[in-house]
C-alpha cells in the first residue's frame, strides 16, 4: 500500500467517525456518505473511494470503533455483500 493510500485511508477513517458523531447515537451511514465527503472535487470522481471507504470501515470495525450492518443487524465485515451500514458500536 502507497503513503498516498494510506493517508486516504487515514482520512476516511476520520470522516467515518465525525459523520457517525454528528448523525448521533445508533444512527447509520453509508459508505458512500464517507466517500463523498472525502472527496474533494465536484464530479463523480468519489465513486473511486468507495472499496476504499468500505475498507476503512473494516478497519474500524477491527479496532472496536464501528460495527458494519445490513438490514439493521450486526454482519461479520469479511463475509458482508452487497449494501452495507456502518455505525458506532452500541
Amino acid at each position: 500500500m502507497s503513503e498516498s493510500e494510506r493517508q486516504t485511508g487515514r482520512r476516511l477513517e476520520r470522516v467515518i467517525l465525525e459523520l457517525l458523531e454528528r448523525r448521533g447515537p445508533g444512527r447509520t451511514i453509508c459508505p458512500s456518505d464517507a466517500a463523498r465527503a472525502a472527496y474533494e472535487g465536484d464530479d463523480d470522481g468519489w465513486r473511486e473511494l468507495m472499496e476504499p471507504a468500505r475498507r476503512a470501515a473494516r478497519r474500524l470495525v477491527a479496532a472496536g470503533e464501528v460495527e458494519i450492518t445490513q438490514a439493521g443487524r450486526p454482519v461479520e465485515p469479511t463475509t458482508a455483500r452487497g449494501p452495507i451500514r456502518i455505525r458506532r458500536v452500541r
